[in-house]
């Protein structure tokens, strides 16, 4: 018996490069969760503590069901804190930031996939990526748990 669940705009891939314009990581507000995987990976990177990185280069900022979670600085124009002529984070960037544009949000149908494409010159060119690439893309960004406040 096959699916009888609709096949997505995506079933035969999609066409993404980055052209690293850095857009998606300068110019507008935006927040940068970290996981606690996120966090170790960046503590590595920056050989910090983690609360030496917390305090750097962290603050705590409310999420959807109320809590306070960790999400990386923005710089005053709103670029990403490790922004500076590339990201000075890469090989450690968070989930978030490795999946992009593979995110719910962008792949809930293809028109919201289609108006991400007017601010990302990287979709829709380059490199085909598989149904199954991006569906692990898009498992990893889901399951990518921000660390929240401890309540004292």
């Amino acid at each position: 018996m096959e699916s009888e669940l609709p096949q997505s705009f995506y079933s035969q891939g999609l066409n993404f490069s980055c052209t690293q314009c850095s857009h998606c990581c300068r110019h507008e507000p935006g927040f940068v969760y970290l996981s606690q995987k996120d966090l170790t990976n960046l503590c590595q990177c920056f050989n910090l503590e983690e609360q030496q990185f917390i305090e750097t280069y962290c603050r705590w900022v409310p999420y959807y069901d109320g809590s306070q979670v960790l999400c990386l600085q923005e710089k005053v124009n709103n670029d990403c804190i490790f922004w500076d002529s590339g990201c000075k984070a890469y090989s450690a960037r968070p989930v978030q930031c490795s999946t992009y544009p593979f995110w719910s949000f962008i792949l809930k149908n293809q028109e919201t996939w289609m108006e991400e494409a007017k601010e990302c010159p990287g979709i829709n060119c380059g490199e085909l990526h598989s149904c199954g690439e991006i569906e692990e893309s898009l498992r990893k960004y889901e399951g990518n748990e921000p660390i929240r406040r401890q309540e004292k």
